[in-house]
């Protein structure tokens, strides 16, 4: 499902957004409507897409896998080019940046990328989700019946699909994500890697350094801005991060220079 927003004139361009994972993007939906409601203002033609079981679109949760998601995005790319005739630019949050780097290598040149707390290994991202399967059956009494995170994967390398938090996974879905890493494109681009943290002192992880270390070893632009807030893809309750928004909106307004 497409939901366009924008101004009368998109004099900065197009820009696509990809949301996180599962819960998360519902965690994160206000977030993404707030920053792409101030990128309208700014200019920006925002199109946010919920990829396939997600959102509004078709489909659920359960059908979706990594190759139909990347469909999602290319289709998504060559519709907002053909509307605003531009080549847009890719937002991702979260396990949507990991999307947008498969996304990268694909037929569709992009060569501006905003990243938000992007996902660094989708590997060890995998292993935290199922992590909650886990946590979830502490509250069972029988414990013959519960199984480790390794049971979990070696399901789905059977081909079978799993239950974890609500969503059930397709072993589609969580093999492409497990595969799926952080490494820069072979084509140079402009990207604006933008983290929240409620220690501002001690900055970035030390994956996203290393990561972002290796981004610039190759070629690639990357400007990095670190602001003060809560995890909003994370908290219990809905939460906001204003200096986000304008972090962003500085950021990307640097690559008109």
């Amino acid at each position: 499902m497409l939901h366009p927003t924008s101004t009368a004139v998109s004099a900065a361009g197009p820009m696509l957004y990809l949301h996180p994972f599962a819960e998360e993007m519902n965690k994160c939906r206000r977030m993404a409507a707030m920053q792409s409601r101030a990128l309208a203002l700014a200019g920006w033609t925002v199109l946010q897409l919920d990829l396939l079981g997600c959102g509004d679109s078709e489909g659920d949760f359960g059908e979706a896998t990594w190759s139909r998601w990347l469909d999602d995005v290319y289709a998504a790319l060559e519709w907002l080019r053909a509307e605003t005739g531009s080549m847009p630019a890719v937002w991702g949050l979260r396990t949507g940046g990991l999307l947008a780097l498969d996304a990268m290598r694909g037929p569709i040149p992009v060569s501006d990328l905003l990243l938000w707390q992007p996902v660094v290994s989708g590997k060890r991202y995998l292993q935290q989700f199922l992590r909650l399967a886990i946590a979830a059956q502490l509250s069972t009494t029988d414990g013959a019946a519960r199984v480790g995170t390794q049971q979990l994967r070696d399901q789905l390398g059977l081909g079978q699909s799993v239950e974890v938090g609500g969503y059930t996974i397709s072993p589609g879905l969580a093999l492409g994500l497990e595969a799926s890493e952080l490494i820069p494109p072979p084509t140079p681009a402009r990207v604006a890697w933008l983290e929240v943290t409620s220690d501002t002192v001690t900055g970035l992880s030390v994956p996203s350094r290393q990561c972002i270390d290796v981004w610039r070893a190759a070629g690639h632009r990357v400007d990095v801005r670190v602001v003060e807030g809560l995890p909003f893809w994370q908290t219990q309750e809905i939460s906001e991060c204003a200096a986000l928004i304008e972090a962003t909106l500085s950021a990307v307004e640097a690559w008109r220079s």
